[in-house]
């Protein structure tokens, strides 16, 4: 299994498949080809049918060169192309093709180059693989997972965990402070500042919690929304749910900086469970993978922060994805605002309930977190493609019917 510092990214949005890896394959690709006289760009798949509200033609252009790069949306599908993010680049010297690279944004921010050495293969880091694996390793250290992640990733992984916690934390107080209508063409009005500021003196408890939670994470995924700087976890479409508990549990549990960069390495762990053993793209598993995927990590990391212990941390990362399973993604007018943002807000509330129940329940559990991660991906590849980030089924299908009638 490959590093965590694989799965968190810091970079803008609106999406890590559509925006992140297509400019990553942009930035290659024109590395490789300096002085080409134009590129053309032909996107398949979900990069064709919802590119256009993601900004993948947008940050395309700003890497190659606006006049001299043509991006075609393709609605054919060739028959050797496997992946539903998948690019053509052709790099041209007067009217004759020098190069042609496939590349495919397999979810997170990652690339896979078609014929090549991927991204994926890179350097192996955990010798495990599940996380019944890992809890093995874990009883025979006499470790918690925090300790397991330091021994296979290095002290050095602090370093990378302390910047990422940064850019988190920034984009939630940036995105308090916002204000506007998020672009696209929905005019969505921002919500984050009036959640956080919407106290009331007889708001209990539990109502505040929910609307200071579901404040960090409008915040994050507005930030998102405006192509701000966020942090993918596992996703920039689910970078808010994370970033939501975890700074939540700082602020009104005063938990310490030391504990939250653990709790992100188990987070991080988590996730990489998933992207190893199923996905982490929409595009390929639906909504499930990115906001399901990323409830399991928040609630891991609360988990963790709470000390429970190693097989409690299991059962509310299990709890959290199994009530996710079959979530579908259907971003009306490809923008990843509705329902993206609120579904965060609502994960990261998921997220603190998972936690809650496993302190409870722990002894009761029958479905393993590596069941729900297997049984995660089989549902996913069998949805029908319109609710994997096409934009063609659901809200999005709904949402343009409701249009056409007014």
């Amino acid at each position: 299994m490959k590093s965590i510092r694989e799965l968190y990214k810091i970079g803008k949005g609106p999406s890590s498949s559509h925006t992140i890896g297509p400019e990553r394959a942009a930035r290659q690709f024109l590395e490789q080809h300096p002085q080409a006289d134009r590129f053309t760009v032909s996107l398949f798949g979900s990069l064709s049918k919802t590119g256009k509200g993601h900004g993948t033609d947008r940050v395309l252009k700003e890497v190659l060169g606006a006049d001299r790069t043509e991006i075609m949306f393709r609605r054919d599908m060739p028959e050797h192309v496997t992946h539903p993010n998948t690019m053509e680049f052709q790099a041209w010297q007067k009217d004759e093709v020098t190069d042609t690279k496939w590349v495919e944004s397999v979810g997170g921010g990652a690339i896979r180059v078609v014929g090549e050495k991927a991204e994926r293969d890179t350097e192996e880091v955990y010798p495990e693989n599940s996380f019944a694996e890992v809890e093995q390793q874990c009883i025979l250290w006499n470790s918690n997972l925090a300790e397991y992640v330091e021994f296979n990733e290095g002290e050095d992984i602090w370093d990378f965990l302390s910047d990422i916690w940064d850019a988190m934390v920034h984009s939630i107080k940036e995105g308090l402070e916002a204000e506007g209508i998020l672009p696209g063409g929905l005019h969505i009005v921002r919500k984050a500042k009036k959640l956080y500021e919407n106290t009331s003196e007889q708001g209990s408890p539990q109502m505040e919690e929910v609307r200071l939670v579901s404040a960090y994470a409008y915040a994050v995924c507005e930030q998102n929304a405006d192509c701000g700087t966020i942090v993918t976890a596992p996703t920039c479409g689910a970078c808010g749910i994370l970033p939501a508990v975890l700074y939540y549990m700082q602020e009104q549990r005063g938990m310490e900086r030391r504990r939250i960069l653990e709790a992100l390495a188990v987070a991080g762990l988590l996730g990489n469970l998933v992207k190893e053993n199923a996905s982490i793209s929409g595009a390929e598993c639906g909504c499930q993978a990115e906001v399901g995927t990323a409830c399991s990590m928040a609630a891991a990391a609360m988990a963790y922060l709470v000390k429970l212990s190693t097989h409690q941390i299991q059962y509310a990362a299990e709890i959290a994805l199994e009530h996710h399973l079959g979530l579908t993604c259907d971003p009306i007018c490809g923008l990843v605002q509705v329902p993206c943002i609120e579904r965060n807000a609502v994960a990261a509330m998921r997220a603190i309930n998972s936690c809650q129940l496993a302190y409870f329940l722990y002894d009761t559990q029958r479905i393993s977190f590596d069941l729900a991660v297997k049984t995660m991906y089989e549902t996913g590849i069998s949805m029908n493609q319109r609710y994997r980030e096409t934009s063609e089924g659901g809200l999005a299908k709904m949402f343009e019917r409701r249009k056409k009638q007014l």
